[in-house]
């Protein structure tokens, strides 16, 4: 599924947090949103996934405007996964993936043997099978994260949309993810804060700064040293690791924070 945003804005108590961006996810396509925090990677992301409506422009997908969409409908297409993995909860880790079910089923109809397949298939693939009967609430913070990915997977959507999907897992699971995400057939968007992994496992980067898109296209074309010294403030170049894989080499920050001063405390005799 093709995913497009045509001139989306959007803004928050009058300021504006994403401005004007037109760009196109192709079907199949793993693309990377970066940029710095407040540019905009998570409202621009809500948006796409129909959780918010632009106050201007278009989303589209395959062509087709979701702005009339209902919530169902959207969700038999999209899935979304946030950054914060949630509140406690006193359901079962199977229980959450189950709510990816939802869009597909009667408000008044059980899991049928169809949902339950989907269900462990999910969980196997972020291997919580294991967990499937244990408390949410017992669960770590990349647990969770790697619930929500299932319960992602168990809508069976045409695109996936992910927030800072790699902030609670550790580095295995951060690998593990991206296999993924680039083995699926599903089109993929994802925001990153680690360069390097989205330099090595995406197809294209988007990059965001100022709610503004300033960059699109390969890895090489938009992770230049003059790109990186402008928005993130490093500087840094795109080279490769001992296994020839793509990464960021950073040599130092641009904008490093300076220590302040300690006021002197001086002891008066009485």
């Amino acid at each position: 599924m093709r995913i497009t945003a045509e001139n989306v804005s959007w803004s928050v108590a009058g300021t504006p947090v994403v401005r004007e961006v037109s760009a196109s996810i192709a079907s199949g396509e793993t693309v990377g949103l970066l940029g710095p925090n407040g540019s905009g990677k998570s409202s621009l992301l809500r948006c796409l996934a129909g959780l918010r409506a632009p106050d201007a422009g278009a989303v589209r997908y395959d062509g087709t405007s979701v702005g009339e969409w209902s919530a169902r409908r959207i969700a038999r297409h999209v899935a979304f996964v946030a950054q914060d993995s949630g509140a406690d909860s006193d359901l079962r880790v199977a229980d959450v993936v189950g709510l990816g079910r939802t869009p597909f089923r009667d408000r008044w109809r059980g899991a049928d043997a169809t949902d339950r397949a989907v269900i462990a298939a999910a969980l196997e693939v972020v291997g919580l099978t294991a967990l499937a009967g244990r408390s949410w609430k017992a669960l770590s913070g990349g647990e969770r994260q790697r619930a929500h990915i299932a319960r992602a997977l168990a809508q069976q959507p045409y695109a996936l949309l992910l927030d800072e999907p790699t902030n609670h897992l550790d580095v295995r699971h951060q690998l593990d993810l991206m296999e993924l995400l680039t083995g699926t057939d599903r089109t993929v968007l994802v925001a990153l804060h680690d360069l390097s992994l989205a330099a090595r496992y995406c197809d294209r980067l988007l990059l965001l700064h100022h709610g503004r898109l300033i960059a699109a296209g390969t890895p090489e074309a938009v992770l230049t040293a003059d790109r990186l010294a402008e928005v993130f403030e490093v500087d840094a170049e795109l080279g490769t690791d001992a296994l020839g894989h793509p990464t960021v080499i950073y040599r130092r920050s641009l904008g490093a924070f300076l220590p302040t001063p300690r006021p002197t405390l001086k002891r008066t005799r009485p």
